[in-house]
């Protein structure tokens, strides 16, 4: 901190401000998670939080005492002094705020920047402090990146079942009579996969926005956490996959488990199908009790993964070797284990290849 902390609290007059005491401590400004720079009706600084000396790196000492303007000398993207457009104790008198935006120290750092100015009176009176506030803007811009890798994926994976679903409806509709049934059957079910996939697509935004958001709504029950790999299993023996190509551990009796049905099949499915298209060799399933709750391990026999790449596989758009997908099934396989109160980690299988091991707590949920 900058300032003395002496436990005041700044008295308020009979406008509802508070005092223009330059001297009255700023208790917990170091424990902001944003850079905050308070200066007087002087204009000089009287607090620089430790964020605002992480982003600028102006240590708090050279900083104190100094004119707001010299140590903060921001530039728009054009070069223009913002100190000169905002001119806060000589400007506009209406004016009590600027709202964020980017803005550059000298050496090239670029931060997200918004000011608020006290006044005495509080409608059109002369500024007593401006606080200001900075932000990274580096986070900022790795939200833009994600968002434009996500439009990116998007579009790349709908254009090729949206292109397929058009052309074959366009060629079924001029040239129906021109084929056998067995052709439209060929082509109708092209066309019922291909929507298949735009609707897996769609599901799987849908899954990271609301885990984003923190919006995943869980309807849980009881659940038979054996009994629901089993399915997933024949689900996909039942689609073609041989038999032989997974097999299934269930070890010792396990806890009650009160879990949402959908989110756990999903987890499931995806680390299963995770396995099938990456790894080799027999797929095992392995499920067992845990201290408070239940352990559930989709290890296969391939090349597994790199130490440097297992933190990188639950992050979006993460793909292995073998290309294909949207790359975000691992990513919604962590947050609907998360969402449970789980924990999931991968590591290098006892046969070589990659084992993802997630753990989900036992007990009822509180319905209070």
């Amino acid at each position: 901190m900058t300032v003395p902390d002496d436990g005041s609290r700044e008295p308020r007059d009979h406008d509802g401000d508070q005092s223009d005491d330059p001297g009255v401590a700023a208790p917990f400004a170091d424990d902001l998670p944003d850079g905050l720079v308070v200066a007087g009706p002087d204009g000089r600084v009287i607090v620089f939080n430790a964020a605002a000396v992480r982003l600028t790196g102006t240590p708090a000492p050279d900083a104190l005492g100094r004119d707001l303007h010299d140590v903060l000398p921001l530039h728009d993207a054009d070069g223009r002094d913002w100190w000169k457009a905002t001119d806060p104790y000589h400007g506009l008198r209406t004016r009590t705020r600027q709202p964020e935006r980017a803005l550059y120290l000298p050496d090239g750092t670029e931060l997200l920047v918004s000011a608020a100015f006290t006044r005495r009176p509080r409608r059109g009176g002369d500024v007593v402090r401006v606080a200001v506030t900075l932000r990274d803007a580096a986070q900022r811009g790795r939200t833009e990146r994600s968002r434009a890798d996500l439009v990116s994926t998007v579009a790349h994976e709908l254009r090729s079942p949206l292109t397929s679903v058009k052309g074959f409806t366009a060629t079924l509709l001029a040239k129906w009579d021109r084929f056998t049934d067995d052709q439209k059957r060929v082509m109708l079910e092209t066309v019922n996969a291909d929507a298949d996939r735009v609707t897996r697509l769609i599901t799987e935004l849908l899954d990271v926005s609301r885990i984003e958001s923190g919006r995943l709504e869980l309807h849980k029950q009881v659940v038979d956490v054996a009994d629901r790999a089993r399915r997933i299993v024949e689900g996909r023996v039942a689609a073609g996959d041989p038999a032989d190509r997974f097999r299934l551990d269930a070890a010792g009796p396990l806890p009650e488990m009160w879990l949402d049905p959908d989110k756990l099949d999903q987890i499931l499915g995806n680390l299963v199908e995770n396995a099938v298209r990456h790894g080799a060799g027999t797929v095992t399933i392995r499920i067992e009790p845990v201290e408070g709750g239940t352990a559930v391990s989709v290890s296969d026999e391939g090349e597994g993964i790199t130490p440097e790449l297992a933190p990188r596989v639950f992050r979006q758009f993460w793909r292995g070797k073998r290309r294909g997908g949207t790359g975000l099934g691992l990513f919604i396989v962590k947050g609907l284990v998360e969402a449970h109160g789980g924990t999931i980690a991968v590591q290098r299988a006892p046969g070589g290849g990659a084992e993802f091991r997630f753990t989900l707590p036992a007990g009822a949920p509180d319905f209070a």
